[in-house]
């Protein structure tokens, strides 16, 4: 077995540096460089490889012959990883993210296409001062907006509400809005990996918060009905959390819009702001997690943590 794996990461290896070298020969004004970061398939990422990677390319940026940088990243949890160093990265030069919906060894693997196409929009000076990038099928995204949204699908990477700031078209990048301004730089010595989803349906009890309490869980992220709304059941669960000093933080099932507190029923959006959840701001319920694992790395405080959304 140890032989195997061994074989299998020095393919993925020769496989990469195969890609370098053909990338090199179609773009000429590029000096390109290389490290391994990872060999971990995109599910086995954790929260804490993300805090590595982060402060690794932090420290790349900062040197001066480096203008920018592509992660390559497996796309299951791609969108995770990049909001991740969206939150935490300050600089203004380019950092974009990139994957492949078809391995190396599939017909029509797009790794390729998809690396040239990143490359081009880290090279680009109009990529500065927009925040972390995800760009896949010559399509760019900002970070904070895109979301996987199909299984198979080439052009799965897709920002739901906003649609993409940009387009690669052969080597032309192109961008056609703005990238979203309401970024807030969070960056803790440590970060609290004690979170967890909830996602609401229909008759949802408190088992399962109450459970999370018990279990001394450090934060919450609810993915709640339409604009923000949980079945009257859950009510209880969610005040048992917050009088224990742990954040409840709220998004929706919606693939699109934000919550609000608008309804005054037992269990809706107003009661639910009244009791101390925290509403998010068009933040689908992973990213959610990531915001608030790096907020508790910054403070306990519930109306302090509220303030990073």
């Amino acid at each position: 077995m140890e032989r195997d794996h061994n074989t299998n990461m020095n393919q993925i290896i020769d496989n990469q540096n195969e890609l370098i070298n053909d990338i090199s020969k179609e773009i000429k004004n590029v000096v390109l460089e290389t490290k391994l970061f990872s060999l971990k398939p995109s599910p086995a990422i954790t929260p804490s490889d993300m805090f590595e990677l982060a402060k690794l390319t932090n420290s790349l940026l900062e040197e001066p012959r480096i203008d920018g940088v592509v992660i390559t990243h497996g796309t299951d949890t791609l969108e995770e990883t990049a909001y991740f160093l969206d939150l935490y990265l300050a600089s203004s030069k380019p950092v974009v993210f990139t994957g492949s919906m078809r391995s190396f060894s599939e017909l029509g693997f797009d790794g390729l296409s998809n690396l040239v196409s990143s490359i081009l929009v880290a090279s680009n000076d109009q990529s500065k001062d927009k925040g972390v990038l995800v760009c896949l099928n010559d399509e760019v995204n900002t970070a904070s907006e895109v979301t996987k949204s199909h299984t198979l699908s080439l052009d799965t990477f897709k920002s739901l509400e906003f649609g993409p700031i940009g387009i690669v078209e052969q080597e032309n990048v192109i961008y056609t809005r703005k990238a979203p301004d309401f970024r807030k730089i969070i960056r803790p010595e440590a970060i609290e990996q004690n979170v967890e989803i909830v996602k609401i349906s229909a008759g949802s009890s408190s088992l399962i918060l109450n459970f999370l309490v018990e279990s001394k869980i450090k934060g919450i992220v609810i993915e709640a009905l339409g604009r923000g709304n949980v079945p009257p059941s859950m009510v209880e669960g969610i005040k048992n959390a917050i009088d224990h000093n742990i954040p409840v933080v709220l998004t929706s099932r919606c693939p699109k819009g934000r919550v609000l507190d608008n309804y005054g029923y037992i269990g809706g959006g107003h009661q639910l702001k009244t009791l101390g959840v925290i509403f998010t701001n068009n933040l689908n319920s992973q990213k959610a997690r990531i915001r608030l694992m790096l907020a508790l790395g910054m403070t306990k405080n519930l109306k302090e943590i509220a303030l990073f959304f």
